[in-house]
């Protein structure tokens, strides 16, 4: 704590004024400190909210990204599924369009089996008339 002379009619003025002085600049200068303080954190504090809005801003991006993200593999687990079963129905389409198709070819080889041992007998028998006719013939003569 700050002494000061005394006078006749009290503390030195000069003293007294010049501490006055002193204490107010030094007032002064700490008032301006907390002001720019102040001014500091206000501007901090503007920050701070600026990147809690852009946090808010990317989580909420992140979210929308994941739930796209979540559809996306959902709509292709949906057409993976879509694609083998309409794979599994071409694929018994084709296994029945085959057998049937298989089925028709060994029925036609049967009947065209048949045909030719109809073919032969009647050949035969067609052959066998006409050496019969040529051996006739030959008696005649």
């Amino acid at each position: 704590m700050k002494k000061f002379k005394t006078k006749l009619n009290g503390y030195a003025k000069d003293e007294v004024n010049a501490f006055v002085s002193q204490v107010t600049k030094e007032y002064e200068r700490m008032l301006d400190g907390l002001k720019q303080r102040d001014q500091e954190i206000k501007s901090l504090q503007e920050k701070l909210l600026q990147y809690q809005n852009m946090e808010n801003t990317l989580n909420r991006a992140l979210m929308v990204a994941e739930d796209a993200s979540n559809q996306i593999k959902r709509m292709a687990r949906d057409e993976s599924k879509s694609i083998v079963d309409d794979a599994k129905k071409n694929a018994s389409r084709i296994i029945n369009d085959a057998l049937t198709r298989a089925q028709k070819l060994e029925n036609d080889a049967i009947v065209l089996r048949n045909k030719i041992i109809i073919f032969k007998k009647r050949f035969r028998a067609q052959m066998e008339a006409e050496m019969e006719a040529i051996e006739q013939i030959n008696e005649d003569l």
